[in-house]
């Protein structure tokens, strides 16, 4: 198994979730794959637990991936670090398939040399994400870091502390409105990229917006987008 090439020319990627069209997402082996790659950047999505720590999970609850079912935000970060997820094949069985720490994801960045590009899941209080921005930063990677998140709460509780923060809003559908309203908080976007068009793109550049897009797995759709000059590709298995 290994990653599809295609011709990115000047577009960034990013490995959605670790390289998941290979490794189950959100795992430290999802993450080294993409390290191993030349991907620009490594995507997650980091949730609280019941007692205040930070994992890196997609989902609310842990059935799809996990089997047993457990609300990430009900649940203490042990508990949840115990879970052996099943591998893509739907078994059980690796011993390297656990939730990550916050810290594993940033260390594995950091080791690779990899933007870390960190989702915000839910809306969190505002001493949470600034708690989570100062960790990173403890860590030596605020700097290699781009938060995004679908509540724009959260970003705007980012800048506040950290008012020159790479930041983009995630949304499913694009519009000119969202890309006005970014371009006034100076943040950029990152959207469902089924909804893009090349005139999107432009408005968006137009208006010092740059554009992230979600989830694209198809060469023939992702050199679509590079020639309308998209900024970045989050991909599950492109490269």
């Amino acid at each position: 198994m290994n990653t599809i090439k295609f011709d990115k020319k000047n577009t960034l990627m990013v490995a959605h979730r670790g390289v998941s069209g290979i490794e189950l997402e959100n795992t430290c082996s999802a993450f080294v794959a993409a390290g191993n790659r030349s991907y620009f950047g490594i995507e997650t999505d980091v949730h609280v637990t019941s007692d205040g720590k930070y994992i890196c999970f997609h989902d609310d609850n842990t059935k799809r991936v996990g089997i047993d079912s457990m609300v990430i935000e009900e649940t203490t970060f042990e508990t949840l670090r115990s879970l052996r997820l099943r591998d893509r094949d739907g078994k059980r069985g690796r011993i390297d398939l656990v939730m990550p720490s916050l810290e594993e994801y940033i260390l594995i960045c950091k080791k690779y040399e990899k933007k870390a590009v960190l989702e915000l899941k839910n809306r969190m209080t505002r001493e949470q994400n600034l708690d989570i921005a100062a960790k990173i930063k403890e860590w030596g990677y605020l700097d290699e870091t781009i938060f995004i998140s679908f509540e724009l709460e959260n970003l705007i509780d980012i800048r506040s502390e950290y008012p020159d923060q790479t930041v983009q809003f995630l949304d499913d559908v694009y519009s000119d409105a969202t890309i006005d309203k970014l371009a006034e908080l100076k943040m950029d976007f990152d959207v469902e990229w089924v909804t893009l068009s090349k005139e999107a793109i432009e408005y968006a550049h137009n208006k010092g917006v740059k554009i992230n897009c979600w989830t694209c797995d198809e060469p023939a759709e992702a050199e679509k987008l590079v020639s309308w000059g998209i900024d970045f590709i989050t991909s599950n298995i492109l490269e």
